[in-house]
């Protein structure tokens, strides 16, 4: 909650609103947070009243500043860091997400190792490594390749250190060898299947100047080959490795709660016993948890962008989405309460509920007491009461989709059930529209309606399957429960 006097609050120690919709920010680290970066507003957070009050980010978050800090937070924009206290300002308002880190072109970095696990996919391998060029030594893992020889030759063209691996044990397992063999002080992860662009460590490395941080990534997109089969329109906008395009600091229960090792660059003293060669799916999430708890920051900063080929058949792709499902009953043993597959909060999860039972007055009712709610915390923290409408809507439309793509997803036979029967229709008809309806929205331009819920319709099942066979497997009902609250942690999707 606010405190009484502001003024006697240090300027680098922001006021947040309580909780809900307008939360706290992370806690303050001590000491000034190191050399310090550029920064610019994160996309979506509004200065008012003067630049005393940040509204925005993910969560969505109110902090009100003294005029000091508001005074500081300008310089810092203004590319003037000043000293000790505005470190520790920006320090903290990154953290929130309220703030994104930029760092300059050309900036220093330290030296990088890239390393890159493959099992055979020569082909793939030589279009990876000319994309790389020679800037920084590369390190090609194979792991246990049945055509050894079209790898070595690959690694031999392009300059490339190659290590072998005589059993295959994953990308987890190959990444682990591949670390035991580097010296630099980062290392970079690089699937086979990926094209980095020219310059993507310089553009990274960046940030590894403020020392607290201990891994960067890129946005990881899929690479556009320019088909116009529906697959070819549907990959080219949806991937399951695509975090999106805002900048974001990355923990468990944020706007981006994990990042893939499909291209990851990190430290190399911060790895410790580096991935869990059990995990044969979700051990980039595992890992980067792990960094997490352990006191070190990941950021996400998808200004760069690598490209990652995606599945060129409907039954790869699906199968891919099974095996990632898999990975959430033992990521749940290992994390316990980052996972569950929907997060409800009681106003708009009611107002949802209402709305699918066929009671409009009354789901409308639940909206507007959310609405009101959201004015009510928003008007606490000196925010603009109009603010309720942008902040409380999109609640209740991310609770819809959510619910959606959980019933999609985890009940499918019940689903169909509903479907079939003439009662209950309409409710399972709308889980099923709402549960693909953002999506096509964004990527209307590529695909139409129809095609676009058929292919997000079987991909979110897909998923939801292999989340079962996971559960099944390892005897728990963890990732399958539905939470009222998010557990400090948040949930993630594969």
């Amino acid at each position: 909650m606010l405190p009484a006097d502001p003024s006697d609050r240090d300027p680098a120690d922001p006021g947040a609103a309580g909780p809900g919709p307008v939360g706290p920010p992370p806690p303050a680290r001590p000491g000034p947070a190191g050399p310090a970066l550029p920064v610019v507003l994160a996309p979506g957070v509004r200065r008012l009243e003067g630049g005393r009050v940040l509204a925005g980010g993910m969560p969505r978050r109110v902090l009100r500043l003294k005029d000091a800090g508001a005074a500081a937070v300008d310089a810092l924009l203004a590319g003037r860091p000043g000293g000790a206290g505005a470190l520790r300002l920006a320090d903290r308002l990154v953290e929130a997400g309220v703030l994104a880190p930029v760092p300059a072109p050309g900036a220093a970095r330290p030296a990088a190792t890239v390393v890159v696990p493959v099992r055979d996919r020569a082909d793939e391998l030589d279009r990876c490594l000319a994309a790389l060029g020679d800037r920084d030594p590369v390190l090609v893992v194979d792991d246990g390749s049945e055509d050894r020889a079209a790898v070595a030759e690959v690694a031999r063209r392009h300059g490339a250190r190659l290590l072998r691996r005589d059993v295959t044990g994953g990308p987890a397992a190959a990444r682990n060898d591949g670390l035991g063999a580097v010296a630099t002080p980062l290392v970079a992860f690089l699937d086979s299947d990926c094209l980095a662009p020219v310059g993507w460590l310089d553009a990274l490395g960046g940030h590894f100047a403020d020392p607290s941080v201990v891994a960067v990534a890129p946005r990881v997109a899929p690479l556009d080959r320019g088909g116009r089969s529906t697959l070819a329109r549907f990959t080219a906008v949806r991937s399951p490795l695509d975090l999106g395009s805002r900048a974001a600091p990355v923990r468990p229960g944020g706007a981006v709660p994990y990042v893939p090792t499909a291209a990851l660059v990190v430290r190399r003293d911060a790895l410790g016993t580096a991935f869990d060669a059990a995990l044969r799916f979700g051990e980039d999430v595992d890992l980067v948890w792990r960094l997490h708890d352990a006191g070190g920051r990941i950021r996400y900063d998808p200004r760069t962008v690598v490209r990652h080929a995606e599945p060129g058949s409907w039954g790869a792709l699906l199968h891919r989405r099974f095996r990632y499902g898999t990975s959430a009953a033992p990521l749940a043993a290992r994390h316990p309460g980052r996972l569950t597959p929907l997060v409800l909060r009681p106003a708009p999860a009611a107002a949802v509920g209402l709305a699918l039972a066929g009671r409009p007055r009354a789901a409308a009712g639940a909206a507007v007491v959310h609405l009101a709610l959201t004015a009510r915390k928003l008007r606490g923290a000196g925010a603009p009461v109009v603010l309720a409408l942008p902040w409380g809507g999109d609640a209740l439309l991310r609770t819809a989709e959510s619910t959606g793509r959980a019933a999609v997803g985890l009940a499918g036979p019940a689903l169909l059930a509903g479907l079939a029967r003439r009662r209950t229709r309409p409710a399972a008809a709308a889980l099923v529209v709402v549960a693909s309806a953002g999506g096509w929205w964004r990527a209307r331009h590529r695909i139409d309606p129809v095609r676009w819920t058929l292919a997000a319709t079987a991909d979110e099942a897909a998923y939801g399957l292999g989340v079962w066979a996971g559960a099944w497997r390892h005897r728990t009902l963890a990732p399958l429960r539905p939470s009222t609250r998010s557990p400090g942690d948040g949930a993630a999707r594969g």
